[in-house]
């Protein structure tokens, strides 16, 4: 082969992330490589929620496509964005780097921290995660949903008189923008996504060139991200329901993975976590759903199921 295609996104985030990957590319598997920008749904629809137009997977969908298609031979996703399920044929191949996976508070200044924010302070945020684990922290909150790519979300701190925005803290690193994190919130308090501040490499199944992207992998990455995988696809969850998973190492070299599932509103929270050999590490996150579900989880996310049923079109 010689051009490698890497199908992404086009935002500022995506582009910074692909042409890190590229170099990886040339350098370590000795390939040229090419950018193949593909615009996908979930970017172009910017005024409507995420949970109303389909979820994550719209970010995925037309990235997928080109691999399909042949016009692409590697995509690069930010992991938090795969969905349970990705298109038959194709195949996570690699998982090459894990920034810092906590939430991070941007506000008017810089010394700002979640519980600094005076009482009924308006945060922005996209994510019914994010809104529901900061209502359950701060209920007296309101909450400003909030799309767009990383400026546009910094921008309305000012346009929308926002009090803070919740942003990836590794999403603002890679671009260079640390330094305007407020607070990088504790997951005791904001239990990062599936995969959050994870890469995540696709291909086809079974061509050698995906196995040689394979080489660009973090072992202990790969680890996290089936552990985590393995709870979200338990529960089959997409951007609709406020789950959150994350797998850490401990010293001891096992694996600890601490899940939830909680209604929007956050006043409902189900939460676990299980520790085990990182061997088992899918099965531990299929362990750790069943037990979020049995300790409240199905309730939640039934009640989930009829308040989506029951909503109005808009």
């Amino acid at each position: 082969m010689s051009t490698v295609r890497i199908a992404t996104r086009g935002s500022d985030l995506a582009l910074a992330q692909a042409n890190y990957i590229a170099g990886r590319i040339q350098s370590e598997l000795q390939l040229s490589t090419e950018i193949v920008v593909v615009s996908t749904a979930g970017d172009r629809i910017q005024n409507v929620s995420l949970a109303k137009i389909g979820g994550k997977g719209l970010f995925i969908k037309e990235i997928e496509e080109a691999l399909l298609d042949g016009r692409a031979d590697v995509a690069i996703h930010s992991a938090k964005d795969l969905p349970a399920e990705i298109a038959p044929g194709l195949e996570l191949a690699a998982f090459p780097e894990r920034a810092d996976p906590r939430d991070a508070l941007v506000g008017k200044s810089t010394e700002l921290t979640l519980d600094d924010l005076p009482r009924g302070a308006r945060v922005g945020t996209g994510s019914t995660r994010r809104a529901a684990l900061l209502l359950a922290h701060r209920p007296d909150l309101e909450i400003v949903p909030l799309r767009g790519n990383v400026p546009t979300r910094l921008a309305r701190i000012e346009s929308d008189g926002l009090a803070a925005v919740i942003l990836a803290c590794a999403g603002l690193d890679r671009l260079g923008r640390g330094s305007v994190i407020s607070e990088r919130i504790s997951p005791d308090i904001l239990l990062p996504a599936v995969c959050q501040g994870m890469l995540a490499l696709e291909g086809r199944s079974g061509e050698s060139l995906t196995q040689a992207v394979g080489r660009l992998s973090v072992p202990e990455n790969i680890t996290a991200a089936v552990a985590e995988r393995g709870f979200l696809t338990r529960l089959g969850g997409d951007c609709t329901v406020p789950l959150a998973a994350h797998c850490e190492i401990l010293d001891s070299g096992q694996i600890r993975i601490r899940g939830l599932v909680s209604s929007l509103d956050g006043t409902s929270i189900a939460r676990a976590e299980v520790e085990g050999d990182s061997s088992g590490a899918e099965g531990l996150g299929r362990t750790l759903a069943e037990k979020v579900l049995s300790g409240g989880g199905a309730e939640i996310l039934e009640n989930l199921g009829r308040e989506t049923e029951g909503a109005s079109p808009s």
